[in-house]
């Protein structure tokens, strides 16, 4: 028995001190893991400078900040309404009420590419109930994240089938994200004439120059309407002139598609561009977000669609979409994409979408006159009809940096440096306010380059 306790009393001594032998080297083990882990961070990251801010949103924070009461916000595009607020379609608050009431409805996935339904009526939407293409099954869509995402995705699919030294051609100027997202796929980017600034309208004998010169089988990046940011858009007499141009030098089209509906208030008129080139045989990709003519922005729903050769074509295409966006995001998200489907196909749902972007595309025109008047009366320096020829959400002003500079810095207005400004962001209120600042900024630097 003696034997016994003193056994047991070892073996419990033994214990406690494996016990701390053991904490000890974990201890060590950890400290080492700690020391390591903290230099390898310090050794990758501690020499990183900070990046530049998003010329839009940097230039949002600098509203957010300033303490002004009468301060105008025109960087951003987001439709506002007349009281400056954020607007949310009567018909996407209709549509949300009737999905809660769904009771079949899930939050499963979707399919890598998205909603089926969505998908379906999108592509009808951009290309035409009765398109050809449809019909004959030749287009490859797949859901994705808005505008940006069907970029990055077509560029992406692009990029897996174009020869490295394909150079995508945009406008300039153009919306910033563009060229990036061409960059981020791995492809070179060039320019095309687009803006005139002496006529603040479209260079469209240096556009056609331009496209006639790139080599051969390049991609060329179209605005489908109300182009960002000039707002000036080709006719259709002009769009067959550079649909001749891109056959000729066997370029590839790749419409971005933003503002259908929300450019003019008609949903037809502002696809013409992307119809008639379909109808002369075109392949293309076309990039569809649903962000400004259903004020979906945070919902990021969008398509991508590619017009293909033929449906055997289409489906192997796809085949390979759904390749690229699986290891990128996925799966696309699946409320914004319901609330279009719901829309789209319900009659009296559609008919009262058609009646609002009616109603957020006249106040944008009726505040484009507004403005022109008012700086017609004031006398401002130079000609501002342009302002009333343009459409969309935006109009490119012709104002230089040092006057844009001015209106930020003295007069608490906010709008991109190269004179661009968000339409939708004048309203009744603040209107005569902003005029009165162009013109005082006009005045103060008339010779401003």
């Amino acid at each position: 028995e003696g034997v016994s306790k003193a056994y047991a009393k070892r073996r419990t001594q033994i214990s406690a001190s494996s016990e701390a032998e053991g904490l000890s080297t974990m201890q060590k083990a950890q400290n080492r893991l700690k020391n390591t882990v903290g230099s390898a961070f310090q050794a990758y990251f501690s020499d990183v400078e900070q990046a530049p801010p998003d010329a839009i949103f940097g230039i949002k924070n600098m509203y957010s900040k300033d303490k002004d009461p009468n301060k105008i916000n025109l960087s951003v595009g987001a439709y506002r309404d007349d009281n400056g607020k954020p607007y949310m379609l009567d018909v996407v608050k209709k549509a949300e009420e009737l999905l809660v009431k769904d009771s079949s409805r899930n939050k499963e996935y979707l399919g890598i590419d998205g909603h089926p339904e969505f998908r379906k009526l999108s592509a009808q939407l951009i290309f035409g109930k009765d398109s050809k293409v449809l019909g004959e099954g030749r287009v490859c869509t797949a859901q994705c994240l808005s505008g940006t995402g069907s970029l990055r995705v077509g560029f992406e699919f692009l990029a897996q089938f174009f020869p490295r030294k394909t150079v995508v051609y945009t406008s300039k100027p153009t919306w910033g994200n563009q060229n990036t997202v061409a960059g981020k796929a791995g492809f070179k980017t060039a320019s095309y004439r687009y803006w005139d600034s002496k006529t603040r309208g479209l260079d469209f004998k240096g556009m056609l120059n331009d496209l006639e010169k790139a080599p051969k089988g390049s991609i060329i990046l179209l605005h489908a309407c109300a182009h960002n940011p000039t707002g000036v858009d080709p006719t259709l007499e002009q769009w067959k002139a550079i649909a001749s141009v891109i056959r000729e030098r066997n370029h590839f089209p790749f419409f971005d598609s933003a503002y259908q509906g929300f450019a003019t208030g008609d949903l037809e008129g502002d696809a013409q561009a992307i119809r008639y080139f379909v109808a002369q045989g075109f392949q293309m990709v076309v990039a569809q977000s649903y962000a400004k003519n259903f004020g979906l922005y945070g919902e990021r729903a969008g398509c991508v669609h590619i017009v293909c050769p033929s449906a055997k074509s289409a489906s192997a295409l796809s085949s390979h979409v759904k390749r690229i966006i699986r290891p990128m995001y996925s799966n696309p998200p699946k409320h914004g994409a319901e609330i279009v489907a719901l829309v789209l196909r319900t009659p009296e749902l559609f008919k009262r979408w058609r009646e609002e972007i009616k109603i957020m595309s006249g106040r944008i025109i009726q505040m484009r006159k507004t403005l022109r008047d008012e700086l017609v009366r004031l006398g401002t320096p130079g000609t501002w009809d342009h302002i009333t020829s343009q459409i969309g959400m935006f109009s490119f002003t012709g104002l230089s940096r040092p006057q844009c500079e001015l209106l930020i810095n003295k007069h608490h207005v906010y709008l991109l440096y190269n004179g661009r400004i968000s339409m939708a962001g004048l309203n009744s209120g603040n209107i005569k306010r902003f005029a009165a600042a162009v013109n005082a900024v006009c005045k103060a630097l008339p010779n401003s380059k």
